[in-house]
């Protein structure tokens, strides 16, 4: 791809940003206050050792568990370099690219230099690596290899991944942390740990999307949950709430440091802070200001990323602190005068979000994120769109629907209908909790239901986003399992004091031994021949154009000169990309010639998989969204809008392998397998002035 009453006047040592200070509602066990107040006994520590080591225990397991998948998918340990390389698809290869980078150059200051001053990633343009990608995770484990003094027992690929496979230890650490302060037992969070290693599938995608920068943040967004829960709970001290909440900006910060869509995650989270301040849960300013500080801080590491400073998010948040200074008395009042405050807040608050980001990207200049919001208006109906870019991502699986067979998944694994239960059971007690005080929720549950909800949705909306709340919804699932405080409350609502029994059942490790035992080997022998043609018969400053995927594999096997690549969070970029990708719209050689030309490609590289592409239906592959694009009517039968005109050249794609002019006179083919065919663009003569003379 996450409730309290106010302050009592007169107390001392309260956080100014908080009023959950004194909270003491009636629901809570005596252990839970004895643990707060620092009245530890013998059964207290027994326990939090055995749930200590239970819950390492199992971020260890899930760490040797996707790491031995990923040696079994690939037989990692037996294959080249080149071909270890290569298993870094996409972006990732991109990404990975830069570690490799650092680690050999000269010195770690040259390395530095040669980020922020790129020449090699955009022909004809230098730019700053630092600045425009999300990498320091690369530039710090690239430093870090080089002063343990390692590399004579570990190679560099192997300390990366590594590095990568066990942050998936802190995220179910993290997750364990969360269900066993929501729950008060770490049975809760053993059960979390369990339901995430055995819905790996559906939790996460590391094994073979390993540089991919959500595996680098989203085990440091469940951190910051955990802190936020732990911050939450009533009857800390100050000084343990100052130690939670640096907790809370140190998770923070990682998490935006490492991630470029952190703006939207942290705006999901600053909505739900909102929703329940309106509700009357808890008013926690420090959450807020947490956020805004992290951000700020990783845009100066960003060399002032203008980007960070248009987000949605800064807007937001400085639009509800804003209204909420000056609009006193919002909780005051009869219901339903009540109910019209919010209303009128939420609106003031949204109108001064929007006119303030309208106007910080006016002022800035900023174009890099209008992709993303091109794609959620045409993703949600607001008018069909041709736009290239926003087509990609809509004609992308991973920004679908979410399928419905994950929930097939989910109930699989006996993690869906408990879930199911504890979201229904919480959110039917949340207007009670609200009219009868004696039965109010606690803030930490509060946050961590609308967390669950919040983030659900979004993953129903975008599939890729699903990550960002499975590994949540293991976490609340066993707190509603484990956990007496759902249980309590809803039978004292219905003044009943039936002890209730929670089945326990028993998980089998079928799938997970078919999963380990399951044997094979990297095998993509035309991409390997392609790579080491490229190493080999090419010079080291040739400039190659082609797909954005294929062309982070080529500057990570081989470190050419591209045109363009997949991070897509620029302007200009996109721009450039559509142009190259002109290659397999319908176009005349001359065109083709004269746009790769004025990026200062020196090879093209055509791949027949998307030149003659049938993974996606018609309209959604890349030569229909090139076609719509550029006006023209789409291939094969089906119906074409009346404003679309045939084209007048062939598909370059194909017509170049026809070796006829004009193709054969501005193209050379030099390279050829079953996969790829690579082209050399001819020099056109210039024409002398004194022929132009008259």
């Amino acid at each position: 791809t996450m409730t309290a009453p106010r302050q009592r006047k007169g107390s001392k040592g309260k956080d100014p940003g908080s009023n959950i200070q004194n909270l003491k509602p009636d629901c809570i066990a005596e252990p839970r206050q004895r643990f707060a107040t620092g009245g530890f006994s013998w059964w207290t520590i027994l326990c939090l050792m055995t749930g200590s080591i239970v819950g390492i225990s199992l971020g260890l397991l899930c760490c040797i568990y996707v790491s031995t998948l990923h040696e079994n998918d690939l037989w990692f340990s037996n294959i080249k370099e080149v071909e270890r390389e290569i298993s870094f698809r996409t972006e990732c290869g991109l990404y990975y690219s830069y570690y490799k980078q650092m680690l050999k150059a000269p010195s770690i200051q040259q390395g530095l230099y040669e980020l922020i001053h790129d020449n090699t990633t955009e022909s004809k343009r230098t730019i700053n690596i630092l600045q425009r990608m999300n990498i320091y995770q690369e530039v710090f484990l690239s430093i870090l290899y080089r002063i343990l003094h390692i590399q004579t027992y570990l190679e560099p690929i192997y300390f990366y991944i590594y590095t990568v496979f066990a942050l998936q230890t802190v995220y179910v650490i993290a997750l364990f942390i969360t269900s066993w302060l929501l729950s008060d037992s770490w049975l809760a969070g053993a059960l979390s740990g369990v339901w995430y290693i055995l819905n790996r599938v559906d939790t996460t995608r590391v094994e073979f999307t390993i540089s991919l920068r959500e595996n680098w943040s989203i085990p440091f967004f469940a951190l910051q949950v955990a802190a936020i829960t732990c911050y939450l709970r009533p009857q800390l001290k100050p000084i343990q709430q100052r130690v939670v909440l640096w907790l809370v900006f140190v998770s923070t910060f990682c998490f935006c440091l490492t991630w470029q869509f952190n703006q939207f995650v942290l705006l999901v989270q600053a909505l739900i802070i909102f929703t329940l301040d309106c509700l009357d849960f808890f008013t926690v300013v420090s959450l807020y200001l947490m956020q805004v500080f992290s951000l700020l801080l990783v845009w100066l590491l960003q060399f002032c990323n203008s980007m960070i400073l248009g987000s949605l998010v800064l807007s937001f948040i400085v639009s509800a602190l804003f209204i909420k200074h000056f609009q006193t008395g919002l909780k005051t009042g009869g219901f339903v005068i009540r109910v019209g405050k919010l209303a009128l807040h939420t609106l003031l608050v949204l109108t001064l979000t929007f006119t303030i980001n309208y106007s910080a990207k006016t002022i800035l200049q900023l174009k890099s994120d209008e992709h993303i919001f091109k794609f959620i208006k045409a993703k949600f109906g607001f008018g069909a769109t041709r736009d290239f870019d926003a087509s990609l991502y809509l004609c992308e699986e991973a920004f679908g629907l979410l399928p419905l067979d994950t929930f097939e998944r989910l109930a699989g694994t006996v993690l869906l209908y408990p879930y199911l239960c504890t979201l229904s059971k919480s959110t039917a007690l949340l207007p009670v909790c609200r009219k009868y005080r004696t039965f109010s929720m606690r803030p930490d549950v509060s946050y961590n239901l609308l967390h669950t909800v919040f983030f659900g949705l979004l993953s129903f909306s975008t599939m890729r986003m699903k990550y960002l709340w499975t590994g949540h919804m293991c976490a609340f699932a066993a707190f509603g399992v484990c956990g007496k405080e759902v249980w309590s409350l809803y039978l004292r609502v219905l003044h009943c004091n039936t002890k209730t029994m929670v089945s326990d059942r028993s998980f089998t490790n079928t799938q997970l031994m078919e999963e380990i035992s399951e044997l094979r080997e990297f095998y993509d022998p035309d991409t390997v021949e392609l790579m080491e043609w490229i190493r080999l018969k090419t010079p080291k400053r040739a400039v190659f154009a082609g797909s954005m995927q294929l062309l982070a594999g080529i500057k990570l096997c081989t470190g050419r000169v591209l045109t363009n690549h997949p991070h897509y969070e620029d302007q200009a970029l996109r721009e450039r990309t559509r142009q190259v990708y002109q290659i397999y719209a319908r176009q005349s050689a001359e065109e083709v010639h004269k746009v790769l030309s004025s990026v200062g490609a020196d090879y093209i590289v055509l791949e027949d998989s998307i030149c003659y592409e049938r993974r996606h239906s018609r309209g959604c592959r890349l030569r229909d969204l090139l076609d719509l694009a550029n006006g023209h009517i789409m291939d094969g039968p089906g119906e074409n809008e009346p404003d679309l005109i045939l084209a007048t050249h062939p598909r370059f794609c194909e017509a170049i392998k026809t070796d006829m002019p004009p193709y054969s006179t501005l193209f050379t083919r030099v390279f050829k397998n079953k996969t790829f065919n690579v082209y050399k663009l001819k020099k056109l003569k210039k024409k002398n002035k004194a022929e132009n003379s008259p």
